[in-house]
């Protein structure tokens, strides 16, 4: 539980780092980089123990779906409320694929 918690945290701030500066069209891209590193380390304090504690019970593959997973319940939300993106019908087919894909990584074949 505390590998999916931190993975979450820390695609939160991902997903703040590589699209939040969008919004910010006008400022210098140098700058937008150097924010943008600055709340990817605190990612990295959340995503790498998170990874750590989680592969003493997934796999690499695993691990990585997971994140995948989560990047795909967490970037919806902060593309519509933030970004102002619409949410369409296809995002949705497709977040549903990645959950199959999901089952067949996980299950015990």
């Amino acid at each position: 539980m505390w590998t999916i918690l931190l993975l979450t945290i820390s695609n939160i701030f991902m997903t703040i780092a590589w699209y939040g500066h969008l919004k910010f069209r006008s400022e210098g891209l140098w700058k937008v980089i150097v924010v943008s590193w600055g709340i990817a380390f605190f990612e990295y304090c959340f995503q790498v123990p998170a990874n750590r504690i989680g592969s003493y019970q997934f796999s690499a593959a695993q691990l990585k779906t997971i994140q995948e997973i989560i990047t795909l319940s967490v970037f919806p939300f902060f593309s519509v409320l933030y970004l102002g993106d619409k949410f369409r019908w296809n995002y949705g087919v497709g977040f549903v694929f990645i959950v199959i894909a999901a089952f067949f990584i996980f299950h015990k074949w």
